[in-house]
């Protein structure tokens, strides 16, 4: 089921339910770019039956509102007044890539709302510490994300271009990235769920590149909050070969978190997240008594 619904500074935000309408809620957090579906294949959902997936679009994606010049922690925000709308009590919270710092604001920033939260293939803050930022990341996430930080014009008008091709033909945005994309990868773009992906693509940037561009300046500029100062439960997933935020990334996060629960994985790259979502799911949703790796 889809369904606006309005922020109190009058935006749209354009959330989609799935799942269980009685179950456990999961609120989604996709990756960049992304939108509301995808983030979870159907056969997962499928056997994932007591749970209520909520995803929706961050602003400037699919049906969303824009929100020039947003932070990361803006998500919190957004996420807080979804819920309060739709009725929602204590959630959990799954992010993916791109949505990861966006679910980890929301468990440092909601503390009393947010039970548990799962943060896959996350890159670092920008302004991390004692971290070589770019280090082992893949030639086309550097080049991207240099441009962003030197010419922003130039590089709104280079993803208006990639946003345009996108909607021509999905896969050129793996087409794109295949620089980053390891033989694990692959394999499972090459699967079932793979249909899934490239229409959430689409869905992404149907009505502009607005939302990936602000996402990208939001994970290039300050946080808005600092991940040591996060109090919930925190598992936090890598593919040890990911070349889009590198292991290093990883291990900022593993060592400042205070609740984290890392998990590294060793023969995954960036794609290796959606092979581990019935795990993660099922740490989300578990009591605190019986929650695993």
């Amino acid at each position: 089921m889809v369904q606006g619904i309005r922020t109190q500074d009058g935006r749209r935000l354009t959330v989609e339910e799935y799942g269980d309408p009685d179950g456990t809620p999961v609120v989604l957090l996709h990756d960049t770019p992304g939108c509301r579906f995808g983030v979870v294949p159907p056969d997962v959902v499928t056997a994932h039956p007591h749970i209520r997936f909520l995803g929706y679009d961050r602003p400037g994606y699919g049906d969303s509102d824009r929100l020039p010049g947003r932070r990361v922690a803006d998500a919190a925000r957004d996420v807080a007044e979804l819920a309060g709308a739709l009725g929602l009590g204590r959630f959990s919270v799954l992010g993916l890539s791109g949505g990861a710092p966006h679910a980890l604001a929301c468990a440092a920033l909601l503390p009393s709302r947010v039970r548990r939260a799962a943060v896959l293939a996350s890159p670092a803050p920008p302004d991390a510490r004692e971290l070589s930022w770019f280090e082992g990341m893949t030639a086309s996430q550097v080049e991207e994300f240099t441009l962003a930080l030197t010419d922003p014009l130039a590089f709104s008008e280079a993803l208006a271009a990639r946003a345009a091709d996108i909607r021509r033909d999905p896969a050129q945005l793996l087409v794109s990235v295949r620089d980053g994309l390891t033989d694990a990868d692959r394999r499972i773009l090459s699967g079932p769920g793979s249909g899934e992906l490239l229409r959430g693509y689409r869905e992404a940037v149907r009505g502009s590149s607005y939302g990936w561009l602000d996402d990208r300046l939001a994970l290039l500029s300050n946080w808005g909050f600092d991940p040591a100062a996060v109090t919930r439960p925190v598992l936090l997933w890598h593919g040890a070969q990911d070349t889009f935020s590198p292991v290093g990334h990883f291990t900022w996060l593993a060592d400042r978190v205070p609740r984290v629960r890392p998990v590294l994985q060793k023969d995954a790259g960036r794609f290796g997240a959606l092979e581990a979502l019935p795990a993660v799911l099922d740490w989300l949703c578990a009591p605190p008594e019986r929650a695993t790796p």
